[in-house]
């Protein structure tokens, strides 16, 4: 039987080497960053979905990572009331908005850990203090758009 993580590397292997070296470069780091979260994998229609949430409850969720097949992004689910004096999140939606990720360094930059940090401070349900999470594969589309372009 395949664990998580090997389910997790079933899934990012579709994309092309480059996508798929990003998407792993970027969930380690932020693994790294918050490792007390729960990683909640939904391998969707549009896009290979890793949310960061305080437990198991997807609605608690304060980042996400969607792989595409020609980018990364970090989603901030939050993210709408969010402060952004840098102008760097985009969408208009009500609730969510992203950055699209060059790479895993990006999560370095003091603008975007700044802007991470406010999600954090201001998330609905905070990361526990102490723990570790896990890896969780909530959910798999059946029908998928290609992943690689």
């Amino acid at each position: 039987m395949a664990t998580p993580e090997d389910e997790l590397e079933s899934f990012i292997i579709r994309y092309t080497p480059d996508v798929a070296a990003c998407a792993r470069s970027v969930l380690a780091r932020m693994t790294a960053l918050y490792p007390q979260a729960f990683r909640l994998v939904y391998d969707n229609y549009n896009a290979l979905a890793v949310g960061f949430s305080p437990g198991e409850k997807t609605s608690n969720g304060i980042f996400s990572i969607a792989v595409y097949p020609r980018w990364v992004s970090l989603f901030f689910l939050q993210g709408a009331g969010l402060p952004d004096p840098e102008g760097l999140l985009k969408g208009q939606g009500s609730t969510v908005r992203h950055i699209v990720l060059a790479g895993a360094d990006d999560l370095d930059r003091p603008d975007i850990r700044a802007m991470m940090d406010r999600a954090v401070a201001s998330a609905k349900v905070p990361f526990p203090d102490a723990g570790e999470g896990r890896l969780i594969i909530k959910s798999l589309s059946a029908r998928q758009r290609p992943r690689r372009p």
